[in-house]
């Protein structure tokens, strides 16, 4: 079983650099003092989201990070996924699948109602993925962002 820990602040360094490698992978462009203000909050307890640890505390695989809002749709607290990465070398060996199939269970626990993800509209393989792990599309729903 795939090892999930909260990530607490002396985590923060440890983070970062997982942080961004995926926004290295995945060409977001964000500076490393903005990176760290971001994961901070969530480190010192910060009841909009939690940050865990995926695989050893101290050698970390890779990271989840969920942001929490409330939802009268879904009765009561909902989560979304907002970064999942896994490093690639350990990739294709289950560890996401089990995250996302251990973390919803504990979040339950503590009153969650939905979890939601984004995946990319062309991306048929993380599509094929998430079904797999019972994440569906909301029919006739886009997500639509404005940056403030």
């Amino acid at each position: 079983m795939t090892q999930l820990t909260l990530a607490k602040p002396d985590d923060l360094d440890r983070l970062t650099r997982l942080v961004g490698d995926f926004h290295t992978e995945q060409g977001i462009d964000q500076d490393e003092d903005t990176r760290r203000a971001a994961l901070a909050p969530l480190l010192d307890g910060c009841p909009h989201g939690a940050a865990y640890l995926i695989g050893p505390g101290r050698a970390p695989i890779g990271y989840i990070i969920v942001s929490f809002g409330w939802s009268v749709e879904f009765g009561g607290m909902d989560g979304v996924v907002d970064e999942l990465y896994i490093r690639p070398a350990v990739r294709g060996r289950g560890i996401g699948s089990e995250v996302l199939m251990s973390l919803p269970k504990a979040l339950a626990g503590a009153g969650l109602k939905a979890l939601h993800l984004e995946v990319k509209a062309d991306d048929e393989r993380a599509h094929r993925f998430y079904r797999k792990l019972r994440f569906h599309p909301r029919e006739g729903h886009t997500l639509m962002t404005r940056k403030i």
